[in-house]
């Protein structure tokens, strides 16, 4: 079936299903596709939308939404449940971040178009018949191959109705860090695209590294689970987490502190350390062991990303800092 054929709101009740969804013809013949796990309650109830795969190379949400749709039971659940466990195949078949495709970054160019690259298309698609169908919208990511974040839940740090339900949800989630982002969050996300809708929604990290760490996954095993509690759609309460690190900051990886030469990056600081305007945080070496270059914090803060990959060229995103939040 092709995705423009699809009306999530139309599906059997009371059903676990699994198929593939045609959305861009290959030039090698056959289609692009999307694989799609619903689970339709046997009782209407709220429609939560749950992502992974947006990037290539993190996979502890390809794991962990199999495992949700297989313990969660049609009989037992109000509303639907919509997960979408790749939704970048192409760059998922090369374990890399980017599309190999049109070498674009699915998670900047939402909400898509219909007749752009096949990124932008998927993107369309992904908005059109989940995001803005969803009550709520779970994206789950990590760091990658490159990049180390500790396991965190973001939202939307805002008074406004959104970001309060974004924020209960998360809190519910039960990751051990909360990254709250003031808006406006950067555009051509996910969560950018949902809050535009009026749609509450989390997204996460964790270590990645191109591995799915078991802790993580049954972090985000649990964490759906968790907020399909909150939202009533499954009876008893979420299983209990301890309180988490809250912080509070812009979330923008795109904009961090960058490598000026190529070399070796050594870190000298931990994630989750605090740290002081001026400290030391991190050099780049030549392979004879030379400093080539130093970077110092430029303003007081909590690690909240380093590089995890060491080699490192002229521009590359190494460090990234955020702020504690005042509750």
């Amino acid at each position: 079936m092709h995705i423009s054929e699809l009306d999530v709101t139309n599906l059997e009740r009371g059903r676990k299903d699994a198929c593939w969804l045609d959305v861009s013809p290959r030039v090698e013949g056959g289609h692009w596709q999307l694989p799609l796990l619903t689970v339709t309650g046997s009782q209407p109830g709220p429609t939560l939308v749950v992502f992974a795969g947006i990037h290539g190379d993190e996979y502890e949400g390809v794991e962990a939404i199999p495992r949700i749709a297989e313990q969660v039971d049609p009989a037992h659940l109000h509303g639907t449940l919509l997960m979408v466990p790749v939704c970048n195949m192409a760059a998922y078949a090369t374990a890399t971040r980017n599309s190999p495709i049109d070498g674009l970054n699915l998670a900047r160019v939402f909400p898509g178009s219909e007749t752009g690259t096949l990124t932008q298309c998927i993107a369309h698609w992904l908005t059109l018949k989940f995001i803005s169908a969803a009550d709520f919208f779970i994206d789950l990511h990590s760091a990658g191959v490159v990049g180390d974040i500790p396991t965190l839940a973001g939202y939307l740090h805002s008074d406004e109705d959104v970001g309060q339900r974004s924020l209960a949800a998360a809190r519910i989630f039960g990751a051990p860090v909360l990254w709250g982002h003031p808006p406006p969050v950067p555009p051509g996300r996910t969560i950018s695209t949902a809050i535009d809708l009026g749609v509450p929604c989390l997204y996460t990290e964790a270590a990645g590294a191109g591995r799915a760490h078991p802790e993580d996954v049954d972090c985000f095993t649990r964490g759906v689970l968790n907020v399909m509690h909150h939202l009533d759609m499954l009876t008893g309460d979420p299983a209990a987490v301890p309180p988490p690190q809250h912080l509070v900051g812009d979330g923008n990886m795109d904009e961090v502190m960058s490598a000026p030469f190529a070399g070796y990056f050594r870190p000298h600081v931990e994630l989750l350390q605090e740290v002081k305007t001026g400290q030391l945080v991190g050099t780049v070496h030549d392979p004879l062991g030379s400093v080539l270059a130093e970077l110092h914090a430029e303003r007081d803060g909590i690690v909240i990303m380093r590089r995890g990959v060491h080699r490192v060229h002229s521009g590359d995103g190494l460090i990234h800092l955020t702020n504690r939040a005042d509750e």
